[in-house]
């Protein structure tokens, strides 16, 4: 019997999708059907999204940011709390098998109001008792445990912190890594994009390929600027030289893949990449930088670090396999499989 799923993917930030792209591929080799939902994110700003075929979508919640910090009081500001009430209360649970969110609010709440059981997959579900964490205050807690609450978290992180942790979910198509060039991949979606441009044209020496869905395609002295696109982000990132990004956690997982060396800062004011920065440092895996520093920038980029030896396993193989089985497997034993 073809088991159905309906799975709800968080489109405020890229990272939840690229993992969700890696879901549907491997949710492909199965006998289910999938429902996809996005929210947080106007449908007209979601690109190459064909491997969801005919998703669903719903306003949700934005988080807003401006120049590199978490704004709670104009994310605030923007709910459309009557909107979202109407989208939960809407939503038909009924067809559906099994209820997958990764960090989406409208399947998350319509869920708990009718009381389905919801597996959450994705990095906010890994701040455990053990996971480091910093940056939170009264504000950030409550997001976090509120924003897409779930019954049975599947945590992902760069390390087995707590036992219903996996490693992240990876969307790396067959490209060498290893074929690298000179260019310096940059991705700061958070950031004012002219200011950034300026920023890496102050080192004159160093090529850099910026990229962002707020920018045209131009070159501007040493930085080539390129809208956002999976294809051309994919190809520049393998044969990059090493990358400056925010401290989100699924770009950061492909360089750790793809053994990229990481200079990376942290949106301020927000938890999750305060403590994915604090887990960074922790672990050696990268450098951070809490501004655009120039003087810890022009230290890396003339005195590169190596990238640490890392080799994450299939971890959307066997979520899809886990998924399309009833989720019936402990997530413990999933976790010691995929560490191992």
């Amino acid at each position: 019997m073809t088991r159905k799923i309906l799975y709800g993917v968080q489109g405020t930030g890229q990272g939840h999708i690229s993992r969700a792209r890696g879901v549907a591929h491997a949710l492909k080799d199965f006998d289910v059907d999938v429902t996809w939902l996005f929210s947080g994110r106007e449908a007209s700003k979601l690109f190459d999204m064909e491997p969801f075929g005919d998703f669903k979508h719903r306003k949700g919640i934005t988080m807003v940011t401006e120049a590199g910090r978490m704004r709670y009081r104009k994310t605030a500001f923007n709910l459309a709390p009557a909107t979202f009430l109407q989208d939960v209360n809407r939503l038909d649970l009924d067809p559906y098998d099994l209820i997958v969110c990764d960090y989406e609010p409208v399947i998350a709440w319509a869920a708990k109001a009718r009381g389905r059981e919801t597996i959450g997959i994705g990095h906010q579900y890994a701040f455990g008792k053990n996971t480091p964490l910093t940056g939170d205050n009264a504000a950030s807690r409550l997001v976090m445990n509120q924003f897409a609450p779930v019954d049975i978290p599947v945590g992902l992180h760069w390390a087995a912190f707590d036992d219903t942790i996996l490693p992240p979910i990876l969307d790396l198509p067959d490209i060498d890594p290893d074929a690298t060039k000179e260019h310096i991949l940059v991705y700061l979606p958070f950031e004012d994009q002219d200011l950034t441009t300026r920023w890496l044209q102050g080192f004159a020496d160093k090529s850099f390929i910026q990229y962002s869905p707020a920018v045209t395609d131009k070159q501007q002295g040493n930085v080539l600027r390129q809208k956002a696109n999976v294809d051309g982000f994919k190809r520049d990132l393998a044969t990059s030289k090493g990358v400056i990004c925010n401290t989100g956690f699924e770009l950061i997982s492909e360089c750790l893949q793809w053994g990229k060396p990481v200079l990376t800062r942290p949106l301020a004011k927000q938890m999750e990449q305060l403590s994915n920065a604090a887990a960074l440092e922790q672990l050696g895996y990268a450098t951070t930088m809490q501004a655009l520093e120039t003087q810890k920038a022009r230290a890396w980029l003339d005195d590169m670090p190596s990238a640490p030896k890392i080799h994450f396993n299939d971890v959307a193989s066997s979520l899809a396999r886990w998924l399309a089985r009833g989720a019936k497997e402990p997530v413990e034993q999933l976790s010691k499989e995929l560490w191992g």
